[in-house]
C-alpha cells in the first residue's frame, strides 16, 4: 500500500539520525586512528631507547671488573 505522510516523515527522521550516527562514528574512527598512529610513534622512539639502554647495560657489565665483589664499607 502507499505510505502515509507520517510514515514518511517518520523514515526522513530516522535516515536523518542514522546519518548523524554514521557522521559522528567517521569522526570517531579518525580520532582513534590518529591516536593510534601517534602511539605507535611513541612506542618506537622507546624501543630504540630501551636497545641504548640495554647495550649500555650490556657494556658497563662487560667493562665491571670479574669475580666476587668485595663487601660494602661499612662492613
Amino acid at each position: 500500500g502507499m505510505l502515509a505522510m507520517d510514515d514518511i516523515e517518520t523514515l526522513r527522521a530516522r535516515i536523518d539520525a542514522l546519518e548523524m550516527a554514521r557522521a559522528h562514528q567517521d569522526r570517531a574512527i579518525e580520532d582513534l586512528s590518529e591516536a593510534l598512529a601517534a602511539q605507535w610513534k611513541q612506542v618506537e622512539v622507546l624501543q630504540r631507547q630501551v636497545a641504548r639502554l640495554s647495550d649500555q647495560v650490556q657494556e658497563a657489565s662487560a667493562a665491571a671488573p670479574q669475580g666476587p665483589e668485595p663487601p660494602p664499607p661499612h662492613y
